[in-house]
């Protein structure tokens, strides 16, 4: 059991990268609280002054403005899943699962869309699929059913909550444990406490350990359940990642850059603040005790002389021009230059924002692929393990501007013009139009006009 609480070397290696990733991109109080993690303290620097600035941070949060107009961007139209086959019962499963994917009221889009954003922040992250636990074991699927047990969910994990894990030569997980903790309040009248649980998944079998952290006693995790997983009959762990390269992980790119831009543009605030009250100059060979100014002086000889100290400014303009750079780099990196919005900059012509764009747009594309990767591997395993017998399919996330409809049709109608005699490439060119058109639709709306589609197509062809 102690075992359990073992952690992958990889996991060590990256958990404090995690957590100040997840802090650059929620910043506010998150941030603010954390502050002394990021905050340069100066060689020197005396420990009254370090936190009279550490009381005055402030975090400018461009990254994470930027992984949300990524994922808003990405899931502006959302993604279409068509089910095709005679399974009615099948159907209906899917077409509530949409709406509601974790038993949450969570819809699909949504559910997909944090991943998304998950994945931006720490490089990866994990869906979990699992069947609801019943008390009694289903003779047949038409009690499977009716007990529930065949309602599939999903889970969201992330990087932080996957601790260890072994793989095969291919890649495939062999095994997996996941760990969460939250506060759990059992009454009014008890105090909360923090409980932790890890979960054991292996290709076949899943163990659930459970640890309260409501003594200052050193306590074991506790095996609570255990059994098959619903994955078991497939021989193939239920848990399925979203993973990126380097070059399209946005935190890990454009990190440093925040944090050099934090400690900068908190270090010229600090000395334009400072700036404000000037420091009294004491020119004298005597004893000085009085304070004058706000609370500091400097007492300097051999003459009595009085004056008043205060920077040029030439540095602060250095200061400030480094700071646009590295806002500039920031959304550079991020492949969103166009969206710098320096105040300086010079005017670019429509060409050149449009060629800008053009980049943005296949970062955007590369990024709908591997979602859309995904989301047809988790719902192709579902159907497997169901025994539908559906063909699940998922489309979209590849159009980003919501006038693009209107250039759609006239594609569509230059490529029926050609006269290609093929029923089914007419058939999904009318899915893909109504599905685009119709996408903020119900999932049991469009199932219903996918059926009708094949349909009129089915008494065309006979």
């Amino acid at each position: 059991m102690k075992a359990i609480e073992r952690e992958h070397p990889e996991y060590v290696a990256r958990k404090a990268m995690w957590e100040q990733y997840g802090d650059l991109y929620t910043g506010g109080e998150q941030f603010k609280a954390r502050a002394g993690n990021y905050l340069v303290r100066r060689q020197k620097e005396p420990a009254d002054v370090y936190w009279e600035r550490l009381s005055r941070v402030f975090y400018e949060n461009y990254v994470g403005s930027i992984v949300d107009w990524y994922a808003a961007t990405l899931f502006r139209r959302e993604p279409v899943v068509s089910v095709e086959g005679t399974n009615d019962l099948g159907r209906a499963f899917f077409n509530e699962f949409v709406e509601d994917c974790d038993l949450k009221g969570t819809n699909f889009t949504d559910f997909f869309r944090q991943a998304f954003v998950n994945t931006l922040i720490s490089g990866s992250s994990y869906v979990l699929v699992d069947f609801p636990k019943s008390e009694r074991q289903a003779s047949n699927r038409a009690e499977e059913d009716e007990l529930g047990a065949s309602r599939a969910y999903l889970v969201n994990y992330t990087a932080q909550d996957v601790i260890n894990w072994g793989k095969d030569s291919y890649g495939n997980f062999d095994w997996v444990v996941i760990r969460t903790n939250h506060w759990k309040h059992e009454s009014a009248e008890s105090d909360p406490y923090v409980e932790t649980r890890w979960m054991y998944l292996d290709r076949t079998r899943f163990q659930i350990f459970e640890k309260k952290d409501h003594s200052q006693k050193e306590e074991f995790p506790a095996l609570i359940a255990e059994g098959l997983h619903g994955f078991a009959k497939l021989n193939r762990v239920p848990l399925f990642d979203l993973r990126m390269t380097d070059g399209m992980w946005l935190m890990n790119k454009a990190a440093s850059l925040q944090m050099e831009h934090f400690n900068k543009s908190n270090a010229l605030s600090w000395a334009l603040t400072m700036g404000l009250f000037a420091t009294p100059v004491i020119y004298s060979d005597r004893e000085w005790n009085q304070i004058v100014g706000e609370s500091y002086y400097i007492q300097l000889s051999p003459q009595d002389r009085f004056g008043w100290a205060e920077p040029e400014g030439r540095v602060y303009q250095i200061a400030s021009d480094n700071l646009n750079r590295l806002k500039e780099e920031i959304y550079r990196v991020c492949y969103l230059l166009s969206q710098a919005g320096s105040a300086n900059a010079q005017p670019i012509s429509g060409l050149s924002k449009q060629m800008d764009f053009a980049i943005t747009q296949e970062v955007l594309r590369a990024y709908g692929d591997a979602v859309k990767d995904l989301m047809r591997r988790t719902l192709s395993a579902i159907q497997t393990v169901r025994e539908d017998n559906l063909s699940v399919h998922v489309s979209g996330l590849d159009e980003f501007d919501i006038g693009d409809f209107s250039s759609a049709v006239d594609e569509a109608g230059k490529l029926l013009a050609l006269g290609i005699e093929s029923q089914t490439l007419k058939k999904q060119i009318y899915k893909k139009l109504v599905f685009q058109y119709l996408s903020d639709e119900s999932q049991q709306v469009k199932d219903s006009i996918s059926l009708e589609i094949d349909e009129l197509f089915s008494k065309q062809e006979g």
